[in-house]
């Protein structure tokens, strides 16, 4: 039986960064009511010109820098992103041609927040039956892009960045076990509400924002990342006693804070780097397993739960050994 182990990590913050205090002379705020209500200090956005793709190949190339290995050495590409550079070709294609290993297949993932999780979970079903050895997949947003400034409720939370790993072939896990769901019905709790077939002729002329019901999505969120927890680890003979590293989205500090305590799991275990990073959709959680790992809090042989939940809403799991 193929299994698929993570081989390497990388990831990339753009060069700007856009601070509380920045933020309080753009909009009706404090640097301290951020703090207190998201856990947010600063957020990271990409230059004028600078895209997901770009992005996406400075973590990738970090991240076969871990690995060892040459982009030839690649035969599947694989990136969640709700921002792509263009509404076709997909941004994998470009940072395949980037990167110099064509042929293989390349495609983007859109699952919002939990996009990284979507396609690392296809990346692992491809080389479990035999339809790559190695794959790249990324993580990658820029998020800011789709931000009302002047929206509170939302630009305090975001940022741009990118995060990837190589995935490849091995005779033991691995990946334990991954888990997808989504639920359509709550959409206009979190969501742009416009797009190619359905207000694009308006967007030209008046940009489509991210809108958010925050304290709506924080209910179901935390809700349904105990439940989504519980279940794959339960599906798998464990407890969150078994978990070494916690890594969940980076929506806000409040939404990590209160799934560890429902999941009795100590803070301690989680990997938090929201303080610097903001919400970088589905470049988060990527991004803080690379953090992790070269700051040597994760070891290998390590258990890690991967956990995602995003706009749509998408939600889903990984359960691995690193």
């Amino acid at each position: 039986m193929n299994y698929a182990r993570i081989a390497g990590t990388g990831s990339y913050l753009p060069e700007k960064v856009l601070t509380n205090a920045d933020l309080e002379q753009m909009i009706e705020t404090t640097a301290d009511w951020i703090v207190e209500r998201t856990g947010v200090e600063e957020r990271h956005v990409a230059a004028p010109g600078e895209t997901t793709c770009d992005l996406s190949e400075q973590a990738s190339r970090h991240a076969l820098e871990a690995a060892g290995l040459e982009a030839r050495d690649i035969d599947l590409i694989i990136i969640g992103t709700t921002t792509p550079d263009h509404v076709f070709p997909s941004v994998a294609t470009q940072l395949q041609h980037r990167l110099g290993c064509r042929g293989g297949a390349a495609f983007d993932v859109q699952a919002v927040c939990t996009g990284f999780v979507y396609a690392l979970d296809i990346a692992y079903r491809f080389i479990r039956t035999d339809g790559a050895r190695r794959a790249l997949v990324v993580g990658a947003d820029t998020f800011t892009r789709i931000i009302n400034w002047q929206d509170r409720g939302t630009c305090i939370l975001f940022g741009d960045g990118a995060g990837a790993v190589v995935l490849e072939k091995a005779d033991q896990p691995g990946i334990i076990d991954s888990q997808l769901h989504a639920d359509g019905r709550y959409k206009e709790l979190l969501w742009v509400p416009a797009g190619v077939s359905s207000g694009y002729e308006q967007t030209r002329e008046n940009a489509a924002f991210v809108e958010m019901r925050g304290s709506e999505v924080f209910k179901v969120a935390v809700h349904t990342l105990k439940e989504m927890a519980e279940q794959i680890l339960a599906a798998n003979g464990l407890t969150v006693a078994d978990v070494d590293w916690f890594i969940p989205h980076q929506a806000n500090r409040r939404i990590l804070s209160a799934t560890a305590k429902r999941l009795g799991l100590p803070e301690a275990r989680m990997v938090d780097c929201v303080r610097w990073h903001g919400n970088t959709s589905a470049a988060s959680i990527p991004l803080a397993l690379d953090v992790a790992v070269r700051d040597g809090r994760i070891q290998r042989g390590n258990t890690l739960l991967l956990e995602g939940f995003g706009g749509g809403f998408t939600w889903g799991a990984v359960l691995l050994k690193y």
